[in-house]
């Protein structure tokens, strides 16, 4: 089951999209008597545990009434307001040699905030401010429950499902903390250098697990202007999916709604040679079995 959000003049709406159309959620479950009132996001969804609900009535949801095409539609990111938003670095054997950095002992994570979340079809925003903006397609990982100290065995129980990804990246403030040889008692400037505005879209919306047999065998590619930068599959990750849930969940409480981002292969401008993104460009970042997720790129 595909689930998105999607505006209907300005208010956001949940959908269920299925062959190339989308049909609207809120009505149907007031219709059926499942929901007191309007408001609704896919948020709110996970966190009432709602998911196994509109999944069973997810036929009579759509066989209702026509859909929408999703071409004729405006999408927003298929979570709003995520608690905690966790990216993973280094997490493709190849990024990690393209990086000329060898891999690391256990999961390094970092952050995004809230200010970073795009949908499909929002603008990358080049900032004035910078002047090398990289590209990174992940898989995006959606949790469904409140969870703490998961073990590697149950830790797939907790996913809601998985969403297309772009680690959006500054690298001159990514970089400046670093002397001429590579060095700094801090390490990168991991806050400014990820988490200015519009640098983690997200989207186009999210696929609940039960349609993904295995995450770990998935293609992953990103295009910019129709060329191809990125292409590879998930299953070149250092440490997969239950293991990541497991490490970054002990002793941290994720909670419905929260993204864990897992890493991007090789193919990124740092270190490669690559221009970065310039005002124009059009980024499609594509995962097998999910979709694509296609921003534009704007200069400030």
């Amino acid at each position: 089951m595909k689930l998105a959000h999607y505006f209907r003049g300005k208010e956001i709406r949940v959908g269920i999209v299925q062959n190339g159309s989308i049909f609207d959620m809120q009505d149907s479950l007031k219709g059926l008597g499942l929901l007191r009132d309007v408001s609704l996001t896919i948020d709110r969804i996970l966190s009432d545990d709602l998911l196994k609900t509109v999944r069973d009535v997810q036929r009579k949801i759509s066989s209702g009434k026509a859909g929408i095409s999703v071409s004729s539609i405006k999408l927003s990111s298929p979570v709003l307001n995520p608690e905690k938003i966790l990216l993973v670095g280094l997490n493709y054997k190849s990024h990690s040699n393209e990086q000329q950095v060898k891999p690391p002992k256990e999961p390094y994570f970092f952050t995004k905030f809230k200010n970073t979340l795009i949908g499909h079809e929002d603008p990358i925003i080049i900032p004035r401010v910078s002047k090398k903006v990289d590209w990174e397609v992940e898989l995006a990982v959606i949790i469904g429950k409140t969870g703490k100290s998961i073990s590697r065995k149950d830790a797939l129980d907790y996913v809601a499902g998985y969403a297309v990804g772009n680690d959006v990246s500054f690298r001159d403030f990514q970089t400046s903390t670093l002397s001429r040889d590579g060095v700094s008692p801090l390490g990168m400037n991991w806050v400014k250098g990820k988490g200015l505005d519009s640098s983690f879209p997200l989207g186009p919306w999210m696929v609940t697990k039960d349609e993904i047999y295995d995450p770990q065998q998935l293609s992953i590619s990103l295009t910019r202007n129709g060329k191809v930068e990125q292409n590879s599959t998930t299953s070149e990750m250092f440490f997969p999916i239950d293991e990541l849930i497991e490490y970054v969940s002990a002793g941290m409480t994720l909670k419905p709604g929260d993204v864990i981002s897992t890493g991007t292969p090789e193919g990124v401008a740092l270190n490669t040679g690559k221009a970065f993104l310039k005002d124009g460009d059009l980024i499609e970042a594509t995962i097998s079995k999910i979709g694509t997720l296609r921003n534009p790129v704007k200069a400030e």
